[in-house]
């Protein structure tokens, strides 16, 4: 059985194995995954509330395209692909270490912006969504995760990922549409997202960023996903080889077109 990265009762699926010295991975037999690219701190700072910050750098190191070497023709054919993300411990000032926010582009081959499936593997974080990148950024939700739990975004939405832990590594997994591409322009325009995460000694506190219009910020813990079929006892990995269609939905959001108008993480 596959475990994952020091998580062992966590089944994930996959042979990936976080270095313990910097963000890049190991993989084992019957698995490819390429070098980590390394998000340095320069490229994240027209999106963090204090650009002039300092912080842990690299921020994050991104394995795009890691799987089992069985399966990477049927990967291929099906527009998915899974990356493995590592972030650093430590803060960005005042803000926990995090993602700079961005938008799925629009895919060629499906014609739309497309949704994203998170796992968490190890340590602690937020998955915070919005709506729009608009002045309204309309909805806006932060889900609290663990080693384990699950998170969609849909299409469309502004997303990035939080480690909710300064003290230690954050690690989770993504599956996503193989022709991916991010938007960034609009969330660096208003200077990041609509709500900004900071560090207390106890917990993170949301300060809402002025330069969008009011609104209402969400918390809430992760939930189940009957509507698109998805198995909380059962890492994504996994349930894509028992059943590639069942995870389908990730590179054709049309197939269920109709859920994603009311549809929240």
């Amino acid at each position: 059985m596959t475990k994952g990265i020091s998580s062992p009762s966590f089944d994930t699926g996959l042979d990936a194995r976080l270095r313990p010295h910097d963000l890049a991975f190991d993989y084992g037999k019957g698995m490819f995954g390429p070098v980590p690219e390394m998000r340095r701190l320069d490229a994240i700072r027209a999106s963090l509330r204090n650009p002039k910050c300092e912080g842990p750098d690299p921020v994050y190191g991104i394995a795009m395209d890691v799987g089992k070497i069985k399966d990477a023709e049927d990967l291929k054919r099906r527009y998915l692909l899974f990356g493995v993300v590592a972030y650093a411990s430590g803060r960005l000032g005042d803000e926990p270490v995090r993602s700079q926010g961005h938008i799925h582009a629009v895919a060629p081959h499906c014609g739309s912006s497309t949704a994203e499936l998170f796992e968490i593997w190890e340590g602690r974080a937020i998955v915070y969504a919005q709506e729009f990148a608009a002045d309204d950024p309309g909805r806006c939700i932060a889900v609290e995760v663990g080693p384990g739990d699950q998170v969609v975004v849909p299409p469309y939405w502004v997303h990035c990922v939080i480690n909710a832990d300064p003290h230690q590594r954050m690690v989770f997994m993504a599956l996503c549409e193989r022709q991916y591409g991010f938007e960034y322009e609009r969330v660096r325009a208003h200077g990041g997202l609509a709500w900004f995460p900071l560090l207390t000694k106890e917990r993170i506190l949301w300060e809402a960023n002025p330069r969008y219009r009011p609104s209402e910020l969400q918390s809430r813990q992760p939930r189940p996903y009957p509507e698109l079929g998805l198995r909380q006892n059962l890492s994504i990995y996994r349930q894509y080889e028992q059943n590639p269609d069942a995870v389908q939905w990730v590179s054709e959001p049309a197939r269920v077109g109709d859920l994603w108008k009311s549809f929240e993480p």
